[in-house]
């Protein structure tokens, strides 16, 4: 009934303002007004109704505690502060004022003042659950998880079920590697609520952590027992037996999730990974398949039927869906890589030179992007644009292969003075590699003998 009236309320609200009437509202009632719109996120509206209710009671000390949250909310902090010091005096009572100051100096980055406002307004005996929470919150700030721990446990007290307290517990617990305690503190926690979703899931994720698959599988089979509508748990539960190896048994679990489910590609994505690795690459193919039926758009699985397909020889259909994957997605470089290699593969070098380009304008730092993609303009004939490659290669890599490059590059488009010179430098930075390299480059096998002649 509360709620209802509350949404009445409201609708009244709104439709004095779409009508622009001008109703009376008591301030019990703006408090509500504005409460409602806080929890709904909705920070214009709440304003809005703010700035009626202070034209209407412009004296409320409740409403003008109101307008302090709104202007927090608005991250307004100079009339906050402002409206703070005005209504210090006389609101020390009243919790709401308190921890509106707490936010306050949160929002700022002073997390111990905060503190003290949240102390203080535990000496009113309400709210406490909440509080101790917020005063939890600031020692994580202040990177102080002995502290946080202590009033999360306190939080916990005041409200047993509290799901937010009881999983920082845990999280405060392992930042002090106090994992024996954790383990006490949650058998202990459920031996008083069995039925705690929150605490065996908490329970799971401990011992997955620990790499204690078989207890977290235990944990998440409870969790199952209590919820089996609960998606996510079968994905951890998955995802136990992936870690030890158990690839069939990880698609049983995957398998009792899509019937749970709506939308189904990512799952199927991972029993295609499972049969994968289990070797039996036609189930794999298959459930990709599957995945790209419920999704055409699922560029992880048209990926991962490239992969299938190249280890079962069909590299047509393999260079096939990693192009669509890329056409999808094609700000991911390995896919990127991929695509280049494939085409490299198949002799279709041109269109290679598209993915080739794009790893050297987004990872210039990596010095085989500039040395493939240098390679593939020479094979496909275009030295001219290769030595422009190379030469911007050359500002960021002082490499020996660049310079062998550049030299063959320059004498297949006559020009020998240049070719010479970039040869020269080659050699001092690496000779080693000029045998190699004249096996490559016919031009430097021609040029490296010349030079022995005339040194003889």
């Amino acid at each position: 009934m509360e709620e209802f009236f509350e949404n009445e309320l409201v609708k009244k609200f709104e439709e004095m303002v779409e009508n622009n009437d001008e109703l009376y509202f008591e301030t019990e009632e703006y408090e509500e007004i504005i409460i409602h719109y806080l929890e709904m996120g909705d920070i214009t509206f709440a304003e809005m109704a703010t700035n009626f209710a202070m034209k209407l009671h412009p004296n409320s000390l409740e409403l003008k505690i109101k307008k302090f949250e709104v202007y927090l909310e608005l991250e307004n902090y100079a009339p906050a502060k402002e409206l703070m010091m005005e209504l210090k005096e006389a609101s020390m009572e009243s919790t709401d004022f308190l921890v509106c100051c707490a936010k306050y100096y949160s929002n700022l980055g002073n997390p111990r003042r905060a503190i003290e406002y949240c102390e203080k307004a535990l000496e009113l005996e309400e709210e406490e659950n909440f509080l101790h929470n917020f005063i939890a919150d600031e020692f994580v700030n202040l990177e102080d998880p002995f502290n946080a721990l202590k009033h999360y446990k306190l939080a916990l007290t005041f409200d047993q079920q509290d799901e937010y307290s009881l999983e920082n517990i845990m999280f405060c617990y392992n930042q002090l590697k106090r994992t024996d305690e954790a383990i006490e503190f949650l058998n202990g926690y459920l031996d008083k609520f069995a039925f705690s979703e929150t605490a065996w899931y908490e329970y799971g994720q401990f011992y997955f952590n620990r790499k204690n698959y078989d207890e977290a599988i235990r944990g998440f089979d409870y969790l199952l027992a209590i919820n089996p509508q609960s998606v996510g748990v079968y994905a951890n539960k998955a995802a136990c037996y992936e870690a030890m190896g158990e690839w069939l048994k990880a698609v049983e679990v995957y398998e009792e999730m899509l019937v749970l489910e709506y939308t189904k590609s990512f799952t199927y994505y991972k029993i295609g990974l499972c049969y994968k690795e289990n070797k039996q690459l036609a189930l794999a193919l298959q459930a990709f398949q599957k995945s790209l039926r419920d999704d055409p758009q699922f560029y992880l699985s048209m990926m991962e039927q490239s992969y299938i397909y190249e280890e079962m020889g069909g590299m047509k259909e393999a260079l096939h869906f990693a192009r669509e994957a890329v056409l999808m997605n094609d700000s991911n470089l390995d896919y990127q890589k991929r695509l280049a290699y494939l085409y490299i593969d198949s002799g279709r070098f041109e269109e290679s030179l598209v993915a080739l380009k794009k790893l050297v304008d987004t990872e210039p730092t990596r010095f085989y992007n500039w040395y493939a993609y240098a390679e593939v303009l020479m094979l496909t004939g275009d030295f001219d644009e290769a030595v422009v490659v190379l030469n911007n290669a050359t500002k960021l890599h002082n490499r020996a292969e660049i310079f062998y490059q550049l030299s063959n590059c320059y004498f297949h488009i006559n020009n020998p003075k240049s070719g010479r010179t970039a040869l020269a430098k080659a050699l001092k930075l690496d000779p080693q590699l000029l045998e190699d390299m004249k096996q490559k480059y016919p031009f430097l096998r021609e040029e490296a003998e010349r030079e022995k002649t005339k040194k003889k």
